[in-house]
């Protein structure tokens, strides 16, 4: 999808508060609904990456994922940072600004729009497993540093998935974790030691609402 027509200042408006330098996670998702395990995995990558803030990118729908249970984008960035809570947490809709739902296209426009900041991809194991499926994977992660959370039961699978054994030669020792943001792409790590089994599809009823809410 062509995001020629977007007016900048539109784009602008969608980018978290920065400063030239800054190191920046980013964390795309469909965020329906939002929760604790989002927030635990961002402030773990805030410490083992050495962080200066994480973004959470609420994407308009997920092209590998059913979309008919989609909650309004609005309540989705409300809910996320209600859940967020914590001043190094940013939620922005940039991806519906720039109308796509891809993140090549995100990455993209981040790196022409701000070449001073160093980003890193934050992605949990799960996506890592499903990774070679994405839209331009590979040019993915040509452009930014990636950082994959553990989650398990899904290690094995994932480290053993096609993207994993193809970005191989790549994977950085997890004790320099702490450099991936200072590191030419492609550079991943693999982080250990969160134990976190929460997800958004187990925080859903049947008919897509969300669990404890009306």
């Amino acid at each position: 999808m062509s995001n020629k027509f977007v007016v900048p200042r539109f784009v602008a408006q969608a980018i978290p508060p920065y400063t030239e330098g800054m190191r920046i996670g980013l964390l795309g998702g469909s965020f329906n609904p939002p929760h604790q395990a989002h927030r635990a995995i961002s402030r773990f990558a805030l410490t083992r990456l050495q962080l200066d803030r994480v973004w959470w990118l609420v994407t308009p729908g997920n092209p590998l994922k059913e979309n008919g249970t989609l909650h309004e984008l609005g309540a989705r960035m409300q809910a996320a940072r209600d859940v967020a809570n914590d001043p190094r947490i940013e939620v922005s809709c940039l991806e519906s600004v720039i109308r796509t739902r891809y993140t090549i296209d995100t990455i993209n426009t981040l790196r022409r729009r701000l070449s001073g900041l160093r980003f890193v991809w934050i992605m949990g194991a799960d996506n890592l497993a499903q990774f070679h499926r994405w839209q331009d994977w590979r040019r993915i992660a040509a452009q930014v540093p990636i950082a994959v959370i553990d989650r398990p039961p899904q290690s094995f699978r994932a480290l053993a998935s096609p993207a994993a054994k193809a970005l191989a030669r790549y994977r950085v020792p997890e004790a320099e974790a702490a450099l991936l943001a200072d590191r030419p792409a492609p550079a991943w790590v693999f982080l250990t030691g969160l134990k976190l089994h929460l997800s958004s599809t187990g925080l859903r009823n049947p008919d897509g609402s969300w669990k404890g809410t009306k």
